[in-house]
């Protein structure tokens, strides 16, 4: 099955916020942990959302983020001060990143461009995305106890060099952030491939999580799957990104490897013409500049 990311999934996955920026909740007999933090105006809807799922917002116990995108990582400084006991979780370079002024003021700015989309949600909380210190620095080979449950940590670089996937092996779930792609807006029949710090990389992490076996994943934006379909989407994915190179590559060629033609003429392809990409314009532009340098460093090499 494929369907919305919202709500009750099971007795143990529930979604805080909606399907945009959905934040998985897994309830273990022990701990609760929250997987991603969606973007900073989707702050004070997560923790109403947590209020409902479980019972108290104060119970939640762990929050880990997949990557260190504003729209994966926005919400985390203000859940933290709303919620002081949380134990964060990331890859250590998120670290660094949350440290730099120029980081964090293109990711507030991107941030407010959809304000006037979710006024209704944040109304005039303060929910700037700030400094501040994951408390776990998460690498490969981790495993967090949540009682019954196991929150296992893999290394699955490719979108960024700090993306990191969860798998509960107990249920088979997996959480993989945008490592496999995103499905398109609005039916998620296509893929929307996203290495954006390298290609191989990015490949090989798929075959990794293929390789898990999971019968259900929860994807950083919009879907789950069940059963098969997770299968079929990992496998899809993963031929859709070997189209999507020669894709970026023959549309290089076409203008003599000029990065800004290419990246032009894609966007009409893309973006522009469609009119059905869910991502924020500047944000689509930045990823797609960074797919397109990749592809002339691998040339070049």
């Amino acid at each position: 099955m494929k369907l919305n990311s919202e709500g009750k999934i099971n007795e143990f996955i529930s979604v805080a916020g909606n399907s945009l920026y959905p934040a998985y909740i897994i309830k273990g007999s022990k701990k609760n942990l929250m997987i991603d933090a969606g973007i900073n105006l989707f702050g004070p809807l997560y923790l109403k959302t947590l209020d409902e799922i479980l019972g108290d917002k104060k119970k939640l116990d762990y929050l880990f983020v997949t990557h260190s995108h504003y729209d994966h990582l926005g919400s985390l400084p203000y859940l933290k001060k709303k919620l002081p006991q949380l134990i964060t979780g990331g890859f250590p370079y998120i670290n660094n990143l949350l440290k730099k002024e120029s980081v964090l003021a293109w990711m507030n700015k991107l941030s407010e461009i959809q304000r006037e989309m979710f006024k209704d949600i944040v109304e005039d909380e303060k929910v700037t995305i700030e400094t501040m210190e994951l408390y776990l620095n998460l690498r490969e080979e981790d495993k967090i106890d949540l009682g019954g449950l196991t929150c296992e940590v893999y290394e699955t670089p490719g979108h960024t060099k700090d993306c990191l996937s969860y798998f509960i092996p107990e249920i088979k779930a997996l959480f993989p952030g945008e490592i496999v792609g995103v499905p398109d807006w609005p039916t998620g029949e296509k893929v929307e491939v996203e290495f954006l710090s390298s290609y191989q990389d990015y490949l090989n992490s798929i075959k990794r999580l293929i390789d898990l076996k999971p019968k259900f994943m929860g994807l950083g934006h919009k879907w789950f799957f069940t059963d098969e379909d997770v299968t079929n989407f990992l496998e899809k994915s993963y031929q859709e990104t070997i189209k999507y190179k020669s894709f970026l590559e023959d549309q290089l060629a076409k203008v003599d490897n000029n990065l800004e033609k290419a990246r032009d003429e894609i966007t009409r392809i893309e973006y522009d013409e469609p009119g059905t990409r869910f991502q924020e314009r500047s944000a689509y532009l930045a990823n797609l500049e960074a797919q397109l340098k990749h592809i002339l460093k691998l040339k070049k090499n």
